[in-house]
């Protein structure tokens, strides 16, 4: 057995049991200077450096390549994972994985049916953002399943984080050490809480930069894959593997039926209850292609013949169902949010102030916060040049359409600290007005 960190189980080291923080495996909130452990110096740095980075215009997976070397500079490990989020069901659409593998179907068990500590739903909607296995075992790592799952392969502590900017759930990623490597402590752990906000600026800025390429062949017809009732693949239609092809996945699974974002709404919809979901809004994903497009995935329980079967549905996004994404990652706020659908919607400024029940000079105030952080300087601007270029290439009726779905991050009230062992994504997101 490998010798603890001193942040390890302190009953092991021969005196009484330090005040550990009520959820363990986090870092701890407002109790103590983590600055005067880490000089403040390389800290800054680390940030300056991921800022810059995050503002340099990448696809999410060269910012990701580019983010593991500055952060292995600062936090050493051996191989890396990273996963892109919708903020609005807090399901995975695209991986990256750097001297790790693992299948689409244990990553969607793990992360969304076993129980376990530090799982990035929890760090995330927590709002503590980063954790470490050894600390949070109390130094016995084969307390996590995932940990006992992978341990053969030489696998020993991970560091995960959840990448949060204003409340909004971006990316996840796992840093992980070697068996015969020291663990992850609890400077580590404050380190990546501190760089989870940058870190997630820099997907929310990839998501924008890519804009659906025009000589993509506009395929149309959605696909299917059947699951039995232990979730093995039963069918997979032509156009489902022809869409599998086209999503982020780093290295590409070895069969379409392994592809994570796949398995994970898959793995939501079995997970689901009867009658916990009546809109069918949980088990639903927005995924971005390698050509820009946008896909919608959905997750839905079949009934007659055998019981428990699912099947996931693949097809084109619409372009109200991206929307309200795109203006997210832009950072508008809600009233914002609601003002750019009426643009879309073709509401001249006076129609939008009956609407909303404020005045002219309102509404004007809000055009104009929005065409500054979009960077356009009109309405046409904002529904020609930006946001049509994120979706599939033509107009739909808008007039009865939903106005998005986001699953906010919930961080508990002052003075709250969230209850030990709720895992606060179990909650299937609702609609927002």
């Amino acid at each position: 057995m490998h010798p603890p960190a001193a942040t390890g189980n302190p009953e092991w080291l021969g005196h009484r049991r330090a005040p550990y923080p009520r959820f363990t495996g986090v870092a701890r909130c407002g109790t103590w200077n983590y600055h005067a452990f880490v000089k403040r110096e390389p800290v800054q740095r680390t940030r300056e450096q991921i800022g810059q980075l995050a503002r340099a215009g990448l696809d999410w997976v060269s910012f990701a390549t580019e983010a593991t070397e500055i952060l292995r500079r600062a936090v050493p490990f051996d191989r890396s994972c990273w996963h892109t989020v919708d903020p609005g069901t807090i399901l995975f659409t695209g991986s990256l994985n750097q001297n790790v593998g693992c299948s689409g179907s244990w990553l969607a068990e793990y992360e969304y049916v076993v129980e376990d500590v530090n799982k990035w739903s929890f760090l995330a909607r927590s709002g503590r953002l980063a954790g470490a296995t050894s600390i949070a075992t109390y130094g016995d790592l084969s307390r996590s399943a995932r940990h006992r799952s992978s341990e053969a392969y030489g696998i020993g502590d991970e560091l995960r984080c959840s990448f949060v900017l204003n409340a909004n759930y971006w990316a996840a990623a796992g840093f992980l050490r070697d068996g015969d490597r020291p663990w992850f402590s609890e400077d580590d752990v404050e380190l990546m809480r501190l760089l989870s906000g940058p870190i997630a600026d820099g997907f929310r800025r990839a998501l924008l930069a890519a804009a659906m390429s025009d000589d993509e062949p506009l395929e149309e017809a959605p696909g299917v894959v059947v699951f039995d009732e232990s979730g093995q693949v039963e069918s997979l239609s032509p156009a489902a593997e022809r869409w599998i092809a086209q999503l982020v996945e780093v290295p590409a699974p070895p069969v379409p039926e392994q592809s994570r974002p796949l398995q994970v709404v898959a793995a939501r919809a079995r997970a689901l209850k009867a009658g916990q979901d009546p809109l069918e809004l949980g088990a639903r994903s927005r995924v971005q292609t390698r050509s820009g497009r946008w896909l919608l995935l959905y997750g839905t329980r079949l009934s007659g013949g055998a019981a428990d079967r699912t099947a996931v549905v693949i097809q084109p996004a619409a372009m109200h169902e991206v929307a309200p994404l795109i203006a997210l990652a832009y950072g508008l706020t809600k009233r914002e949010r609601e003002i750019t659908r009426l643009c879309m919607q073709g509401q001249l400024t006076k129609q939008m102030a009956q609407t909303l029940g404020v005045s002219v000079y309102t509404i004007q105030d809000h055009l104009k916060s929005i065409f500054e952080k979009t960077g356009v300087q009109s309405r046409g601007e904002l529904v020609g040049q930006i946001f049509l270029e994120h979706y599939v290439p033509r107009w739909e009726d808008l007039d009865d359409a939903p106005s998005g779905w986001f699953a906010k991050t919930s961080v508990p009230p002052d003075g709250e600290t969230p209850r030990e062992g709720h895992d606060h994504a179990a909650a299937v997101p609702t609609p927002l007005p």
